[in-house]
């Protein structure tokens, strides 16, 4: 009898501490990133993060050689922080040499896919299809790809990290 009850005894408090871990792991869970990251579970608002990404990869990596002002333009209102401070540096270049060159690029985003959401910061994996033409060169093409970080600002959304992959 006593070895019964010694039994139950450490059942029972087996069973109270794998309850006293579930608990604190559901916790965890349930308050930890993976709770406040939406991405899978609003679609709306996946649409919506994925629709301003597309766009704004788009437009300021496409780019002519007559009017590279229009894709500095475009970058001023999409770009913040870090991502700003890099693609000016890249398009500083790309101003310096693409009259000369005759150089145009078309930037296309052809899938994405939304690696964290929440209501004011996501973070969008880009692929992404480039063709270039050149005045001495044959029409190029390369494909790439960027993890883009964006912050909500009031009712848009601002790229602020740029992350070539």
């Amino acid at each position: 009898m006593r070895r019964r009850q010694l039994a139950l005894a450490v059942a029972a408090v087996l069973l109270a501490g794998l309850g006293a871990w579930f608990t604190v792991a559901a916790n965890g869970v349930r308050s930890g990133e993976a709770a406040s990251n939406v991405a899978v579970v609003d679609a709306e608002a996946t649409a919506e993060v994925t629709a301003a990404v597309t766009n704004a990869v788009n437009r300021i990596f496409t780019y002519t050689h007559e009017d590279t002002a229009a894709t500095e333009e475009a970058a001023r209102e999409v770009l913040r922080g870090n991502a700003r401070g890099s693609y000016d540096a890249l398009f500083a270049q790309v101003r310096r040499e693409a009259p000369g060159q005759r150089l145009s690029v078309t930037t296309r985003v052809v899938d994405s896919a939304v690696r964290a959401l929440t209501a004011g910061s996501a973070q969008v994996l880009v692929f992404l299809d480039q063709s270039a033409t050149r005045a001495d060169a044959e029409p190029g093409a390369a494909a790439a790809q960027l993890l883009v970080t964006v912050r909500r600002e009031g009712e848009r959304w601002v790229v602020t990290e740029l992350e070539p992959r």
